[in-house]
């Protein structure tokens, strides 16, 4: 398997297990440090264990937290490993104020993370040490060691688009294409290079190619006939049989909107939140938009103030427009003005690159997040949630849900300040991005949970110290 399934969310398994590495690694700087600087003797130190474990520990964790918001992990995929050190190289620094917290929290129980030095020393250990850990760990396992071989079943549309959107270098992470089976009368469009006539059976097939070990159905038209004894017994063999749409789900993060109905919203795993959860989210929302409203205060009043320096006293410092909320509910969300006050005078539009209308201050706050900011007390009044997909104006609602299937099923949950699709995508300026960013929001209404929504909050910071999707 190259994913687990936590809580309903795909987490890449390699991810995973480097996360562990990394975990066990930190702890055995902070130990060695110690060791070295208070001890000096094995069994002496051994003895001590049960005291520097704890100090140890949360050192590792808060390391771990902080390379996890900033997305250390997954930017090997693009940035390679110079750019993964260098993203450790900033979580190292950036977790050192909270184990210094923690210590001051914690007082004696976490002793040696308050003693002088302990904590530069032992990041560079770590940061030594983590270089080592992952390039052996990178050399032995390879590329493809975590990747299942799968074969398709079908070589139609639906199978084209599998091809196309999922063997891009990003999204390629967990499988090796091993070729596509064409049913009989089923239009091919897929390169003929990849196309696979099976002897006689599929299961004869598989057998002689033995490290495949999924088969995905991605068929046009399910009425012309599919296989359905050659399947069972594939099954039966233990390859494992897996629809076209959630195998595009779980590989990509997203839900395939060319490829599903509303029977397969019916029908599959999701779309649905308990009580429990429901109350665990509005106690996470309160926690977590209390906490930013309190961080950020002093923020708020210099942008307050640079508002009023740049367009004058009497320029207003908000700026609210009316959202689609939760069950289609009209509702009016705040923002820091970064716009000219007649930004609109000629009616609603996209906002794009380089927007003229945009201020000096505005395009300053827009890159760094900051106008959002006042949408925590919108959060507070419950009409939005601090994660869940963001909410667009009825204007613009109106037209896309005519163009783009499912669009109004991102309105079964509350909008929020944050959310996967801001994760995963830029900012949408037109049709097809948000058609783009629909299935990311699907993905996040089909499998919430306060899980998913920890891991969106703290990858956000990613967002905003990267900058990533914002306009």
């Amino acid at each position: 398997m190259a994913h687990v399934r936590l809580f309903g969310h795909y987490i890449h398994l390699p991810f995973v297990i480097l996360g562990l590495i990394d975990l066990l690694i930190l702890i055995a700087a902070f130990s060695l440090t110690v060791f070295f600087r208070f001890f000096g003797d094995l069994s002496f130190f051994l003895e001590s264990t049960p005291f520097v474990l704890p100090s140890a520990l949360v050192f590792g964790l808060a390391n771990l937290l902080v390379m996890v918001a900033l997305g250390v992990h997954q930017s090997r995929l693009e940035e390679g490993m110079s750019g993964m050190m260098l993203r450790t190289l900033m979580a190292l620094i950036v977790s050192l104020p909270l184990s210094g917290t923690a210590y001051l929290l914690a007082g004696e129980w976490l002793w040696y993370l308050g003693q002088s030095g302990v904590l530069t020393t032992s990041s560079v250990f770590a940061l030594f040490l983590l270089g080592i850990g992952r390039t052996l760990f990178f050399a032995l396992v390879g590329k493809d060691a975590f990747k299942r071989k799968v074969l398709v079943l079908g070589a139609g549309l639906r199978a084209r688009q599998m091809l196309e959107d999922l063997t891009t270098p990003f999204n390629r992470k967990g499988f090796i294409l091993e070729g596509f089976v064409p049913l009989p009368g089923e239009p091919v469009e897929v390169t003929r290079s990849l196309l696979i006539h099976p002897p006689l059976t599929l299961l004869e097939y598989v057998r002689s190619h033995r490290r495949i070990s999924e088969i995905v159905v991605a068929v046009d038209d399910r009425r012309k006939g599919l296989p359905m004894d050659d399947l069972l017994e594939c099954k039966m063999d233990g390859i494992r049989i897996v629809e076209g749409a959630t195998f595009y789900e779980r590989e990509s993060r997203k839900v395939a909107l060319e490829m599903i109905t509303r029977g397969w919203l019916v029908f599959s795993d999701g779309f649905s939140l308990s009580s429990v959860s429901g109350f665990g989210k509005r106690a996470l929302d309160l926690l977590t938009s209390g906490s930013l409203l309190l961080l950020s205060l002093p923020l708020m009043v210099l942008t307050v103030l640079a508002i009023k320096v740049e367009d004058g006293l009497r320029a207003p410092v908000l700026y609210s427009q009316e959202r689609v909320g939760l069950n289609g509910q009209v509702f009016r969300v705040h923002k820091f003005r970064s716009m000219v006050t007649d930004a609109e005078k000629n009616g609603a539009v996209w906002a794009s690159k380089n927007d003229s209308r945009v201020t000096r201050v505005g395009e300053f706050i827009r890159k760094v997040r900051i106008d959002e900011l006042p949408q925590v007390f919108n959060v507070l009044n419950g009409t939005m949630a601090f994660v869940g997909p963001r909410p667009e104006r009825p204007v613009f609602v109106q037209q896309l849900a005519e163009k783009i299937p499912f669009y109004n099923e991102r309105h079964r949950v509350k909008p929020g300040i944050t959310g996967w699709a801001q994760l995963c995508f830029a900012y949408a300026d037109n049709e097809e991005d948000t058609r783009e960013k629909l299935r990311y929001d699907l993905y996040y209404i089909k499998n919430q949970s306060l899980l998913l929504d920890l891991l969106i909050i703290i990858q956000t910071v990613e967002v905003v110290l990267f900058k990533k999707g914002s306009r």
